[in-house]
């Protein structure tokens, strides 16, 4: 399968524009920070309704907004043009609402006119490179990325300079419930520990659990295997001998195996030897899985 060299593009177009972009975002900005294109009436600019990120922390735009009442804005926010006149931000919103908290009538903007893909990429990007973006929001990102452009994980990794089992991590809390999702975006649980819970009947207790008794990750992932361990339904138990349960290094294995490569896999000892058993779901994730391997599709 062909490439599509138009997921390649982080390399110098989209890294130039983070590059426009990438300088401290609070507090008293340089004088020598990036020369804005134009200033703008602040009612002109709009949120972009796939921002990725999704939580502002009032306290902190309040912070924000006190440093530019004082200090103006330095840094540009990142726009597009619209109809009639009007921008989108690409990246930016946090500048923008803390702009309208001071009470500036015009902001100084970028004009980039770029389509709606490569806005999400430098959205994301952006926040990623920043650490603005809680796990959950981050994660989100991606699965849209995914969803309306067809990236495969391994794309992703290059358009946001991260590894792919990095993405493969991220996009492991979307399986989680609403409520588990919500405590790590307010961040009173943290993604290592919610990702030992993805497996779990019962994410949300343990989660409460995790919390009340201030678990390290590592004493999560012990009471997650042992959540699964207990989960069989009561039944009668069959005549033959049960197959033996994996032991935590083999779980552990499983883990780090399905992490690496984004896809499940199931480690099966039998005796000396043993069966690896790794599942996909697409044409695409095989052929990422042939790329890691050395071998052509």
């Amino acid at each position: 399968m062909a490439d599509d060299p138009s997921k390649k593009r982080l390399g110098r177009g989209l890294a130039a524009l983070i590059g426009e972009i990438d300088q401290p975002a609070n507090g008293p900005e340089t004088p020598a920070g990036v020369r804005a294109d134009r200033r703008v009436p602040i009612e002109h600019v709009a949120r972009n309704p796939h921002n990725p990120r999704r939580a502002f922390e009032k306290s902190e735009l309040e912070e924000l907004a006190a440093s530019i009442r004082k200090h103006g804005i330095v840094q540009p926010v990142l726009v597009r043009p619209v109809d009639n006149g009007r921008f989108e931000i690409i990246a930016g919103e946090r500048r923008w609402r803390a702009a309208q908290m001071a009470g500036l009538i015009d902001i100084p903007v970028l004009v980039r006119d770029v389509d709606d893909r490569t806005a999400l990429e430098i959205a994301i990007v952006e926040n990623v490179q920043r650490s603005d973006l809680n796990p959950v929001d981050e994660a989100l990102g991606y699965e849209q990325l995914i969803a309306q452009y067809s990236y495969t994980q391994n794309d992703l990794g290059e358009v946001i300079g991260k590894s792919r089992s990095h993405v493969a991590n991220s996009l492991r809390l979307l399986k989680l419930p609403h409520e588990v999702r919500e405590m790590v975006s307010i961040g009173s649980l943290s993604a290592g520990h919610a990702r030992a819970l993805v497996s779990t009947p019962d994410p949300f207790r343990l989660a409460r659990k995790i919390v009340a008794e201030g678990l390290s990750v590592r004493e999560a992932e012990k009471l997650a295997q042992d959540a699964v361990g207990n989960s069989t339904p009561d039944s009668p138990k069959p005549q033959a001998a049960a197959a033996p349960a994996k032991d935590a290094d083999t779980l552990a294995l499983e883990r780090n195996l399905t992490d690496l490569l984004g896809l499940k896999v199931q480690v099966n000892h039998k005796g000396q030897g043993g069966q690896l058993k790794v599942d996909y779901k697409s044409l695409d994730q095989l052929e990422t899985l042939c790329r890691l391997l050395g071998a052509d599709l």
